[in-house]
């Protein structure tokens, strides 16, 4: 990512390279463009799948299956918001437009609820997220197999032990 310049993506594009540059003022601003974009869409969608879902156990599985289903299907798009997220996510906040805070949502909701127990909301999202990018870099480095679907359930089912609710077994 950060060897490719405005003229490399121009070329790809079949573009002018002064095209890009009278939309954007740098290759910063074309990354985080593209970035909150695609990750502000994919935060409704995950908010999206939750709708009609009865309780966190099927909450939770939507969204993993969500999650998957987006590597599966847009692994160019998937594999740049895993790159780009580190320099990205100080500029990104914490609202409907944030995948991170949905997973904290959901999880604060279901320990409101008495679903799971109570524990630090933060680092319970943090480890639900874990299982479920932790999959995504191994498949990205052939240490599993694709498609990324074919482990969902068990990345819900380990999200649900994880966070102590009852319904993981």
């Amino acid at each position: 990512m950060a060897q490719t310049t405005v003229r490399d993506l121009a070329k790809a594009a079949g573009i002018a390279e002064g095209t890009l540059y009278r939309h954007y003022a740098s290759m910063g601003d074309l990354i985080w463009d593209l970035f909150s974009s695609n990750y502000a869409a994919f935060a409704h969608r995950l908010t999206a799948v939750q709708n009609g879902r009865n309780g966190f156990s099927e909450r939770l599985a939507a969204v993993v299956a969500e999650f998957c289903r987006f590597f599966d299907t847009e692994p160019v798009l998937f594999r740049f918001l895993m790159l780009v997220q580190h320099q990205a996510l100080p500029r990104v906040a914490n609202d409907d437009d944030n995948p991170v805070e949905i997973v904290h949502r959901l999880i604060a909701e279901a320990m409101n609820s008495g679903e799971i127990p109570q524990q630090p909301a933060g680092l319970a999202a943090s480890m639900v997220l874990g299982l479920m990018l932790q999959p995504a870099f191994a498949l990205v480095y052939g240490r599993l197999d694709a498609p990324f679907s074919q482990y969902a359930q068990a990345i819900t089912a380990a999200g649900l032990a994880a966070l102590g609710s009852a319904d993981h077994a």
